[in-house]
């Protein structure tokens, strides 16, 4: 059976874009679940949650109440994972922020990765500090987890074809911060196993962090999916749709009278 899932994040309103993904999924396979990735508790929200439950049965997806995952609910198995990498001499605590990595980056003449960020220099790798109490971060050693792997991994994507991973383009990942369980990267394989998915579709910009996913799957022991990696909907200027730009919000498409098939033909769908 092909099992699918949409997994948004109630940190606003879902637009064009989380509709075509959602429609994608719900139409890609034999059965739908819904994720919701509540884990950033700053910035989710109850009236996001429930305009979310309203928006997708606006378009006549249908799911399970009962099988609906919601991640805030499911912390300690993101901690059992870690601690297995833990345990793995694969996880340690970086103690640098953001500001300090840009800087690190700039001296050493560093280029931003993927357009939007820097790789981690390892500068914690091997400080072995485990009672300081300033915030850190928990970094995955993709060095040691590739050389511990021993082989190539690859992922076959509907799209793209077979694809080997090159997940060491990423550097020392984040997989989670003290006041954070897991990062996207950690609780989406942790999920995606617990749900049963057979069939991960989501937008073409995820498709380089895929190849950290299938590191982890290798190391947690965890069946690496079909992935499908589909088209984005983008903006009049060719940008992606942000939760932000309200102005395709599909609630407000629903304001205005439009009907589901409306938002198929405007999607091409």
């Amino acid at each position: 059976m092909i099992v699918t899932r949409f997994a948004p994040s109630p940190t606003g309103y879902l637009h064009l874009g989380h509709a075509y993904a959602a429609l994608f999924a719900y139409e890609a396979g034999e059965k739908f679940v819904l994720r919701i990735e509540d884990i950033d508790r700053a910035r989710c929200r109850a009236e996001y949650l429930d305009a979310i439950y309203e928006d997708l049965a606006w378009l006549r997806i249908k799911w399970d109440p009962a099988e609906v995952l919601i991640q805030s609910e499911h912390i300690e198995d993101y901690q059992k994972a870690l601690k297995k990498l833990d345990d793995m001499g694969l996880i340690y605590r970086c103690y640098c922020t953001r500001k300090q990595i840009k800087e690190e980056a700039a001296r050493i003449g560093g280029a931003p990765h993927e357009g939007e960020t820097v790789i981690y220099s390892g500068k914690c790798r091997n400080l072995g500090l485990k009672d300081d109490t300033r915030d850190y971060s928990l970094r995955l050693d993709v060095g040691k987890a590739i050389a511990l792997i021993g082989r190539d991994l690859y992922f076959d994507d509907v799209r793209f074809g077979k694809i080997k991973a090159n997940p060491s383009r990423f550097g020392d990942v984040i997989l989670g911060r003290k006041d954070c369980p897991a990062s996207y990267y950690l609780a989406s394989v942790i999920d995606d196993a617990r749900q049963g998915i057979t069939l991960v579709t989501r937008g073409e910009d995820l498709l380089a962090a895929t190849d950290i996913q299938v590191l982890l799957q290798a190391l947690l022991g965890l069946e690496t999916p079909l992935y499908h990696h589909h088209k984005l909907i983008l903006d009049e200027k060719g940008k992606r749709l942000a939760k932000r730009a309200d102005a395709f919000a599909l609630y407000k498409f629903r304001q205005e009278g439009l009907a589901p098939d409306d938002i198929r033909k405007i999607l091409v769908l």
